[in-house]
């Protein structure tokens, strides 16, 4: 991408091992995420260009003399962000701030919108898909190199409960993921026998003023009290589109704006 709305295929230099921690992938599936928009729609005049695309699923071409877990031939997921594995960071599950870190679709790394991508500290980067998989299933296990993901860590971070009551703001992919995440989360403690009660999804417009009375009001309307935990996923809507709460006021047994009218 060269500046706002200018988007070009180039031939490039060949992904190759530049060291030794490093791996090449051959990329069979990639996404446009969310957040390429953005400078799709505000890059300013980029001398070079630059490399898109942050997310993808590939077969290992490559890999350097010191990647230990990641073989040719594997099928591997590759996340947004790289990172060595073993920083304090890393040990934490903050993978995003590791240290020697980085994110894909730069001029330093390179971008997934190709047909292979060199692949930095591949043992801390790469997730091997060990079991055969259906080519129907890529599309889904695709989400797991960013939006699951993402959503995940904010079910987790939300620390989703027994008796919990969830709002997530937002209903693009990643809150929506979010809430995939929650219910799942709750299953698994259901089994243990705990109880998942209620579960809201609110798509709000982005960086709204009322979003937080807005929710709060509708909980209190269902009685879920002040303990409400709360998602804040920023929305894939426009900023001055209207707010959407239809699902959340269908959930709670509201008629929805349009339907009154």
């Amino acid at each position: 991408m060269h500046k706002a709305h200018e988007v070009t295929i180039e031939s490039v230099p060949d992904a190759a091992i530049s060291e030794q921690t490093d791996a090449v992938i051959r990329v069979t599936r990639a996404c446009i995420c969310g957040s390429d928009l953005w400078p799709y729609n505000d890059l300013p005049q980029t001398p070079g260009g630059r490399p898109m695309g942050h997310e993808a699923i590939g077969f290992v071409e490559d890999v350097g003399g010191e990647v230990q877990s990641i073989r040719r031939g594997q099928l591997v997921i590759m996340p947004f962000a790289y990172s060595d594995g073993t920083c304090t960071y890393c040990r934490n599950q903050l993978q995003t701030s590791c240290i020697q870190g980085g994110f894909f679709g730069s001029p330093e790394v390179g971008g997934a919108q190709a047909e292979a991508l060199r692949i930095p500290f591949a043992d801390g980067t790469l997730y091997p898909i060990s079991a055969e998989v259906d080519d129907s299933l890529m599309p889904a296990l695709l989400t797991l190199s960013d939006v699951m993901g993402t959503g995940h860590h904010a079910a987790l971070t939300a620390r989703v409960a027994k008796g919990g009551s969830v709002a997530v703001i937002g209903d693009g992919a990643v809150g929506l993921l979010g809430v995939l995440s929650a219910k799942q989360m709750a299953a698994l403690k259901k089994a243990k026998g705990a109880q998942f009660d209620r579960l809201f999804l609110a798509g709000m417009v982005q960086h709204h003023k009322g979003a937080l009375t807005m929710v709060k009001d509708l909980f209190d309307t269902a009685g879920a009290g002040q303990d409400a935990e709360l998602f804040n996923f920023a929305s894939e809507v426009d900023s001055g589109q209207r707010a959407e709460i239809r699902i959340m006021q269908t959930m709670l047994g509201q008629k929805p704006e349009e339907e009154k009218q």
